[in-house]
Parts: C-alpha cells; structure tokens; sequence
C-alpha cells in the first residue's frame, strides 16, 4: 500500500471514529425533549410535519400519579411560550416550537420531581377563536368581509376559500365577488397570486376551483368597482 493509500485509510478511520463519537454523545445526551421531526428509513431521513406548540395554543394536560387523584385541564400557552400547571413547584415549563411528545416527555420529567410515578398524556384543545390560536397555523382575510382577520386552521387542513370566507362572517354588500385574492408566500420568498371567482364557483357549480388554502396565505376580497 502506497503512502497516499494509507493517508486515505487512516482519514476513513478517523472520520468513522468522529462520527462515532458524535452518535455516542448523543445517545449519552439527557435533553430528553429532542425531537428531529422524522424517521430513517431505508437509509434515507424522512422529515415529518408536526405541529408545534405555539403562544396562544391551548393544549389539554392529563396528570396521573401514585396518591393522587388523576387531573385533567386545558392551560393556555402563555406569550413567553410557557405553561403553567398544578403541581409544578418549579417554575413554568417552556414549551415553545416543541411537538406534542417532546412536550409531553418535558413535563413528565418536570412532574417526576415531585410526584411517584406519573403519567402524563398532552394534546390539543379543540380550536376555539376565543381561546388560543391553531397550532396549524392561520389563515388572514381582508377586504370586504364582515370580520376580516386571522382564521384558524383546522386538524383536517381543508380550509378552502369559500369556508373561510363563511368563518369571517361572508362577505360586505359591496364586495366583488368575482374577484377574490389568495396570495401565497413560496419557500424562494417569492408570492404566487391566485384570483378566485365565487360566482364561478357558487352559480356553476365550479367546486374544482374553490381552492384548497394552506396556512399563511392571505385571502383579499375587492371592492366592486363601479
């Protein structure tokens, strides 16, 4: 073997040694909330899009533990992106962008200092206006309707033009209603416009065209324009 063959062995090595120990550390790693957001499969990683926990997110906390009485309760994510609940001395747990189970392995830790054996289970409250805000994200309506403002997105994610219209109370007496605008911001930076005609779809029964919204696009209704 030449010495330029041996240099390269010898640098396989070491990296495979480097790689090593980074895996090691890892597994070593006590920041138990980790969560990639996918899988390995085949070799290949496999993102996953879960929903994160977001200020104004209402979640429902269940506590179980040996010697008390299991506790269920909906707490809100305040603006710092923390929770506060019962039988935490400590203070607050930062929740922030964590999925459900990172979340859920958070408070489990937090609660193993203080109770015997909990049990916690964590998942969204159902989405209510009033309440918080949909970890789904939203969707903003302006122009000519009744309630222009952010509309939450459903668990189903099938949001179209016309529903969320309805959710923002319809549209005003003077709204075009041939030219709606959806506008998409792209993953480049770039937004894509769509017009959306609700006579197209309500009087000829266009529903190919009643869009399916995505979180973050904005609606704009026009002003009929005499």
């Amino acid at each position: 073997m030449g010495v330029k063959s041996l240099r390269l062995a010898m640098l396989a090595i070491l990296c495979m040694l480097m790689h090593g120990c980074i895996v090691i550390d890892w597994l070593n790693s006590k920041d138990d909330t980790w969560d990639p957001g996918g899988t390995w499969t085949d070799g290949t990683w496999v993102p996953t899009d879960k929903p994160r926990i977001k200020p104004g997110v209402v979640l429902n906390v269940r506590v179980s533990a040996t010697g008390i009485t299991p506790v269920e309760m909906a707490a809100q994510v305040d603006q710092g992106g923390y929770l506060t609940l019962p039988y935490l001395l400590t203070e607050p747990v930062l929740c922030d962008s964590l999925t459900l189970d990172a979340c859920q392995q958070k408070l489990l830790k937090a609660y193993l200092q203080y109770l015997r054996q909990p049990q916690v289970t964590v998942w969204f409250a159902p989405i209510d206006p009033k309440l918080g805000v949909s970890p789904y994200g939203t969707v903003k309506v302006l122009g000519e309707v009744v309630m222009p403002g952010p509309i939450n997105m459903p668990p189903t994610m099938d949001l179209t033009v016309t529903k969320v219209l309805k959710e923002a109370g319809g549209t005003k007496q003077f709204a075009d209603k041939h030219r709606v605008r959806v506008t998409r911001r792209l993953e480049d930076g770039t937004s894509k416009y769509i017009m959306v005609d609700l006579v197209e779809i309500g009087e000829k029964g266009r529903s190919d065209k009643d869009i399916v919204l995505k979180p973050g696009d904005v609606v704009y209704v026009y002003e009929t324009i005499w």
